[in-house]
């Protein structure tokens, strides 16, 4: 049975954290297709190329292309192995909010340092509210923040967006985020 979201996170993993053995270039992100299809073979022996086409296709958040020789694949944004660069559009005028998801848990190290890659090259940046929500109920109890990103960028700090219209930055420092939305009991309203 082909299950294809097992297949898109397993390709997830290849083109975005997979260290060894590495199947991504540095530059660009891009792995050669037929070595992508020969490891998810490993694990789905129904993988070919018209499936992870349709893969590609069918992906609701757009994370991955294909080169226009179709002969390569990468991951749009989300990489964890230092060193990959991926070139984004650097945005001058973004709109005067974008919106952050993440877990409560997460809540009182954001306001105290700010919003940081982690494990990832970039922080990921929504573009509405109700996407943050859904991003935040991944992680555990959804809390929204909003950030100002007109405010950050006339700041002076760099604001990218990738080809899939994900919205990124290297790290929003604390004063530009604000809590839009948390329902649990234990955060106060103040920051």
């Amino acid at each position: 049975m082909m299950d294809y979201r097992r297949a898109s996170k397993k390709l997830s993993y290849y083109l975005r954290h997979c260290e060894e053995p590495r199947y991504i270039s540095l530059d660009g992100g891009w792995a050669d297709i037929d070595v992508i299809i020969r490891a998810l073979k490993e694990k789905l022996p129904w993988m070919n190329r018209e499936i992870l086409g349709e893969i590609v296709e069918q992906d609701e958040k757009g994370r991955y292309s294909i080169s226009p020789d179709g002969l390569k694949i990468r991951a749009n944004q989300g990489h964890s192995i230092e060193g990959v660069v991926i070139k984004m559009k650097q945005v001058d005028s973004p709109p005067e909010y974008l919106y952050h998801g993440t877990a409560q848990r997460s809540l009182d190290s954001i306001l105290k340092d700010g919003l940081r890659s982690m494990s990832r090259n970039y922080v990921h940046i929504s573009t509405d509210y109700a996407t943050a929500v859904k991003v935040g109920s991944c992680h555990g109890k959804p809390v929204v923040l909003q950030f100002r990103a007109a405010d950050f960028v006339r700041d002076g700090y760099k604001l990218y967006i990738s080809d899939n219209g994900v919205w990124q930055a290297e790290f929003v420092p604390p004063e530009y985020l604000s809590v839009l939305y948390d329902d649990s009991e234990t955060y106060n309203g103040t920051n």
